[in-house]
């Protein structure tokens, strides 16, 4: 169940009831998924630098930012997705480890136009895998993905060579629609960067299917 209140920002919800539940049991099963192939959770910060965005994704994001300065006058954004951070944290503590593996289901923060499946406040759920040692990664994540987004339907389209809307991706991503979901259709996307490859899934289109 949906509540909305008067002090309300638009594209952001208040869950409640049974579709509350319906969505902790679609994470645990995505979690469940993740974990058996090896992936352990990473928390990001909800906050951040914005520079962590302003020097990793494209003018989509960049434009789709909520950022406002700290007391201090420095320039924080809300994060808008979950890949840049976890770059940064490869940079930092992981370029002699491989195929560390992660997974993330975290809030995320755009000023886009809300639709059906489509918030300014959502939820996202992402795995990725750091300095892979095995050229079929990117085809056992696009598997993992198939069978996450088979837990809401069978009915779906893998595009395996996209062009990325993010300027850190190094090649061509993969995708997943789900056509019956219409414009709002795309639920996975992802691909290689400098330091590994991974993908987001949208949580709440997901929801939909």
């Amino acid at each position: 169940m949906k509540y909305k209140i008067d002090t309300q920002v638009r594209g952001v919800r208040i869950i409640s009831g049974n579709e509350a539940k319906e969505r902790r049991k679609l994470l645990n099963q995505l979690i469940e998924i993740a974990e058996a192939a090896g992936f352990q959770e990473i928390i990001l910060p909800s906050l951040e630098p914005s520079k962590v965005y302003t020097d990793k994704a494209g003018p989509e994001i960049l434009g789709q930012m909520y950022v406002f300065p700290d007391k201090k006058g420095r320039e924080l954004c809300l994060r808008p997705e979950g890949t840049a951070t976890v770059q940064l944290v490869a940079d930092k503590h992981l370029k002699r480890s491989k195929n560390a593996k992660f997974w993330y289901f975290e809030r995320c923060w755009r000023y886009e136009k809300p639709q059906e499946g489509r918030y300014r406040e959502f939820f996202q759920f992402g795995v990725e895998v750091i300095n892979p040692s095995s050229e079929n990664t990117k085809q056992e994540l696009i598997s993992l993905a198939e069978n996450m987004v088979r837990f809401k339907t069978n009915e779906y389209d893998v595009a395996r060579s996209v062009k990325r809307g993010l300027d850190y991706y190094t090649s061509e991503g993969f995708e997943i629609s789900v056509p019956k979901l219409g414009a709002q259709k795309q639920v996975v996307g992802g691909g290689a960067y400098k330091q590994g490859i991974g993908f987001g899934m949208g949580f709440d289109r997901l929801m939909l299917c």
